[in-house]
């Protein structure tokens, strides 16, 4: 019996111990946590005042990295609390923890409740919206969510953002969900822009050319273009060596075809000045090719490698590329001669 008199007593002990180390300590962020939040569902509160106890509680947190701490907070309130005037600002907070998470499509979907659901704050002059597109066209993978994403910067805050930029972008998402009339519109709108020339946009180092290319070939009558590289690589073999010049020129890209060294822009406004085949196959002079492409070339673009031509450099590099025009399925795939690389490899 004494023996079990000591059991119990110890028993007794541990849980006593147990249930003093669970008391948070006077003055500990836990024990404030704990007043915080016995104010704020005991007292009747100004909703400013509501704000300012649940932003303390919730940047304890954060000074913690407790990030699921500040999630579970702040949405058991808006979830509990659906009127809160301040319910974007507590989303806010939300979806940037869990981006500090690493759980991007959670922030994701919080990001776009804002927009969908809540009204539009101020913070330190700042707008939630602006911030929530702002941070959804950067890690939105889907292109009808960022098509959305990109329309609402451009029509809501076309004076925050550059719109330019975005015209451009925007043309690329449409591409890419298959809405090609709207991309070609876009990209319109993009080349109209006073500063499309000149912008350098991220990622899009070739914005400029590309996009003056998809618009004059679409308008093109695309009339030279062969359906395999063998049928253009034969066709003009042919006309080479029977110094065919008018079908060499009808063979020609009609949508920036360039002639230019290899350490040229194809850009460049002199590499693509208009000239005829027949000024270079006068004179007498043989004109060669190799009998097979260049071992550079590629599934998507080859070399023919040529020789004889009459002017000083007389080793031209003929270019041929495989189109990439999906919204003409008739088209797509074909290949074109884009152009000349004047003298030898570097």
């Amino acid at each position: 019996m004494y023996i079990h008199f000591l059991l119990l007593c110890a028993l007794c002990c541990t849980i006593l111990l147990s249930s003093c180390q669970k008391e948070p300590e006077p003055g500990s962020k836990e024990k404030t946590q704990e007043e915080l939040k016995e104010i704020l569902l005991t007292q009747q509160l100004e909703p400013k005042q509501r704000y300012t106890i649940i932003n303390q509680m919730a940047n304890a947190l954060l000074s913690e990295q407790d990030y699921q701490g500040v999630i579970l907070l702040l949405t058991n309130w808006v979830e509990e609390n659906p009127d809160d005037m301040y319910n974007s600002y507590w989303l806010l907070m939300t979806a940037y923890a869990y981006l500090s998470l690493n759980a991007e499509p959670v922030a994701e979907y919080y990001f776009d409740r804002i927009l969908q659901t809540c009204p539009d704050l101020l913070v330190k002059g700042s707008s939630i919206h602006f911030m929530c597109l702002q941070n959804l066209i950067q890690i939105s993978k889907t292109p009808s969510h960022r098509i959305k994403y990109f329309n609402e910067l451009i029509n809501r805050f076309p004076d925050n953002v550059n719109t330019t930029e975005l015209y451009l972008r925007l043309s690329i998402e449409y591409q890419k969900d298959n809405q090609w009339d709207q991309a070609l519109k876009t990209c319109e709108l993009f080349l109209q822009q006073p500063d499309a020339t000149t912008i350098q946009i991220p990622g899009e180092p070739d914005a400029y050319k590309n996009a003056r290319h998809l618009i004059d070939f679409n308008k093109s009558s695309k009339d030279w273009t062969f359906e395999s590289l063998s049928a253009l690589e034969s066709a003009v073999k042919r006309a080479i060596r029977n110094y065919d010049w008018k079908s060499l020129d009808k063979y020609k890209a009609k949508v920036n075809f360039f002639s230019m060294s290899w350490k040229q822009d194809e850009m460049d406004a002199n590499s693509q000045e208009s000239f005829s085949m027949k000024d270079w196959m006068r004179g007498g002079n043989r004109i060669r090719y190799s009998d097979t492409l260049d071992e550079t070339s590629n599934p998507n673009e080859a070399y023919l490698r040529t020789w004889g031509w009459n002017t000083y450099v007389s080793v031209w590099y003929l270019y041929f590329r495989k189109i990439d025009f999906p919204m003409d399925p008739d088209i797509n795939g074909n290949w074109e001669w884009a152009g000349i690389y004047i003298g030898n490899k570097l």
